[in-house]
């Protein structure tokens, strides 16, 4: 009696085998990556009720990222302006221009501005802001190039395994302490000389216990 099937039709269990191993394995790449912070979130930039643009005042005016972010160094979280913040200036320069005139009004009805937060990592997550600013950590490691963006963008994926390549090499995130929000520097030949003594200075050794930053 005549075979129904061809002989190579005895290897198709082991051909949708691998198919079925190799599309399990593109999906979960697929998943693994659009799925994440990385593609989900970086490049993150929405439209702020002001036209603000760091790039003025912390690049071309060259603004310390502390005038307004005062609470940085002492703080869990970084703060947001107040509107008095911007008035400090801006009761002087630019009272007539049209862009100002939310700022203008939320000053007058003592109504606060409302911004939209660009960079937060989970609420699961602890994470304290001055902490890292104190450790030496800079600003741009984080945040970026600030100081060129005219609509501030997340850059980072803020993802738990982004944070742990950190915490297990601090060492090229970690400058002087005056250093700390220049967003051009550059560290010198001697920087790994510098790192050894300033992480025996201020005990640097970063957790990589979960318990660290899930409490």
């Amino acid at each position: 009696m005549a075979q129904l099937f061809p002989r190579w039709t005895n290897r198709t269990p082991v051909y949708a085998a691998i198919a079925i191993v190799i599309a399990l394995i593109v999906f979960i790449a697929l998943l693994w990556y659009y799925g994440s912070p990385k593609y989900t979130d970086v490049g993150y930039h929405p439209e702020q009720p002001i036209d603000y643009s760091h790039k003025l005042h912390a690049g071309d005016l060259g603004m310390d990222c502390r005038y307004c972010h005062w609470a940085v160094e002492s703080s869990p979280h970084a703060n947001v302006p107040s509107t008095k913040t911007c008035m400090n200036c801006h009761t002087l320069i630019g009272t007539d221009n049209e862009k100002l005139s939310l700022v203008r009004e939320s000053w007058a009805t003592q109504q606060p501005i409302q911004w939209i937060r660009v960079h937060k990592v989970p609420d699961y997550s602890y994470f304290h802001h001055a902490a890292h600013v104190n450790a030496g950590v800079g600003c741009r490691s984080c945040h970026g190039a600030i100081h060129q963006m005219m609509d501030v963008m997340q850059v980072q994926p803020l993802s738990m395994s982004w944070c742990l390549q950190c915490h297990r090499n601090p060492d090229p995130h970690l400058r002087p302490l005056n250093q700390v929000t220049h967003m051009d520097w550059l560290p010198p030949s001697d920087h790994s000389q510098f790192v050894r003594s300033w992480k025996l200075e201020k005990n640097i050794n970063p957790t990589v216990d979960c318990s660290g930053c899930h409490r």
